[in-house]
């Protein structure tokens, strides 16, 4: 099967790295710590996307929410490949930064984070296929899909 890749938006790099596969685009902020598991589902009962599941997934979603402990969750996910392939924000999470810097340190294991600008954020849709392209090489990200 041959997938052609038709349109380019691009972004700022927060984390380098690249990626493709399938987005899970949550409507609000997911926190990693307690309201995600150590397998990557969503276990906060009070998020609209309860129970999806992030792993080897795109995450797009506005932005973090918070705690600290989030940055250890989010390694740890990437660690043991139950986290998300890359993570595509609104706004810049600086925890989730640190998450995958001490991923990339310690386990030798790339996530990309990219930021958009609402107009390129609003064009990813839930379950799309797209590729991530971070590389530390370049000025700026392209999600192409």
């Amino acid at each position: 099967m041959v997938v052609i890749m038709a349109k380019v938006l691009t972004g700022k790099i927060s984390h380098p790295g690249v990626a493709e596969g399938e987005v899970l685009l949550l409507t609000e902020p997911v926190s990693f710590w307690g309201g995600v598991d150590h397998h990557g589902e969503i276990i906060d009962v009070h998020h609209a996307q309860h129970k999806a599941k992030m792993t080897n997934k795109i995450l797009v979603m506005p932005s973090g929410r918070g705690s600290s402990s989030a940055t250890a969750v989010l390694a740890e996910l990437i660690r043991t490949g139950d986290g998300p392939l890359a993570i595509v924000m609104l706004q810049c999470d600086t925890i989730l930064v640190i998450g995958a810097l001490v991923s990339a340190e310690i386990y030798d294991i790339s996530l990309p984070i990219v930021e958009l600008e609402q107009a390129e954020y609003d064009q990813l849709t839930d379950g799309m296929r797209v590729s991530v392209d971070a590389r530390s090489d370049q000025e700026v990200a392209t999600i192409s899909f």
